[in-house]
């Protein structure tokens, strides 16, 4: 058990590892510019030297943005699922309008919360929030239809009221429906807080400074940016992975051996 969990570890590190050395050794064979492409150490210098303004950036971007509009996105899209599901007018009426607000671009979002909510962090969240709603909307509501008739019926036996089974039966079985609708959130939800970033911010912000050192062709910069950006996704998506073996262990999919 040990030895597989550390080749679990060890095989994507050690290709990650060999990706850099072979990255390192191409900019130096074929003198790439760095404006073009900057050695692994170069952006490792980067980072070294501005470790106060990328954690500013990430503050600001990871936490303020993208974290909290996460949270925000992921309880209304639960909160509408569980409404639509007990309602026909509303599955009727409010499920085509999510499917609208999902298919809206982006950039066509962003500019328009810049103006609503300022250039402070409030706007990129609620980018976010448009973003990850319609993910945990459809994943909780075909978790919430997951049980099947012979289940609810012997609810109905036992006299338990429509709460009752929702928080004893339906949510429960919901679960691992909901966590993969966070896990494709945590990844959403940062790619729509930094292309927000695009459109305006204040003077910090992982899509400010990478916009900004472009313009100056801090390329250097912009990779370690894109650096912190990717491990904060990585652990944020770890996070969510191992909050749900914690809560839905006994769901066959976080059986071992399989």
């Amino acid at each position: 058990m040990i030895i597989d969990r550390a080749l679990r570890v060890f095989y994507p590190l050690g290709f990650g590892i060999l990706v850099l050395i072979l990255w390192e050794i191409s900019v130096h064979a074929f003198n790439i510019p760095p404006a073009i492409l900057p050695a692994p150490t170069d952006i490792g210098e980067a980072m070294a030297n501005s470790t106060g303004t990328l954690f500013a950036d990430w503050l600001q971007t990871v936490v303020k943005g993208a974290l909290t509009g996460m949270i925000m996105g992921a309880l209304a899209g639960v909160a509408a699922a569980i409404a639509i599901d007990r309602s026909d007018f509303l599955k009727k009426g409010l499920l085509p309008v999510a499917n609208f607000v999902a298919a809206l671009p982006i950039v066509g979002v962003a500019p328009i919360m810049v103006m609503w909510f300022g250039f402070d962090w409030h706007s990129k969240a609620a980018v976010v929030v448009v973003m990850v709603f319609f993910p945990m909307l459809v994943n909780t509501l075909a978790g919430l239809q997951a049980t099947d008739r012979m289940q609810r019926d012997l609810m109905r036996t036992y006299s338990a009221s429509h709460g009752q089974t929702l928080a004893k039966l339906r949510l429960p079985a919901a679960l691992p429906f909901i966590f993969n609708g966070l896990k494709i959130c945590s990844t959403l939800a940062l790619i729509g807080a930094i292309v927000a970033e695009y459109f305006g911010s204040p003077t910090q912000g992982m899509g400010f400074r990478i916009s900004t050192e472009v313009g100056r062709l801090g390329i250097d910069m912009v990779w370690a940016e894109i650096a912190v950006a990717a491990v904060s996704g990585t652990v944020l998506y770890g996070i969510v992975a191992l909050i749900e073996r914690r809560m839905t262990f006994w769901h066959p999919s976080q059986r071992t051996g399989r």
